[in-house]
């Protein structure tokens, strides 16, 4: 199970953290990702984290803003968001899949409920 919390309202330039609290899986073989999805579009890739190795990939378009990391023991997934645009306005989701990273949604059997982060101007 993937409960996904931390979505709010903020101003762009803020700065907002989600968090994604897994269980059930097997987390040494696991990687764990970020997706967000806006209403009319396709769920898009934005970051994802190797649970063994901590290796990381991110979407070109939040580079140098976001940050994705784990907590071995609490057994959670964060993103840390910086300098945050309007455009990031979407329903983040976190999903797990077993082993290396995807970049398809189609690749991730583990999703969980999705979180509201909106960016106002």
């Amino acid at each position: 199970q993937l409960q996904a919390s931390g979505g709010g309202l903020v101003q762009a330039g803020d700065s907002l953290r989600l968090s994604c609290a897994a269980s059930g899986l097997t987390f040494s073989s696991v990687t764990m990702a970020w997706f967000r999805q806006t209403p009319g579009k396709e769920r898009e890739f934005v970051a994802a984290i190797s649970w063994r190795s901590g290796y990381t990939n991110y979407a070109d378009s939040v580079k140098g803003r976001f940050t994705i990391s784990r907590d071995s023991v609490k057994n959670t997934v964060a993103l840390q968001m910086n300098s945050l645009k309007p455009e990031d306005t979407a329903v983040y989701y976190c999903a797990a899949r077993l082993y290396s990273t995807s970049y398809f949604t189609s690749q991730y059997p583990y999703w969980g409920q999705g979180t509201l982060v909106t960016v106002s101007s």
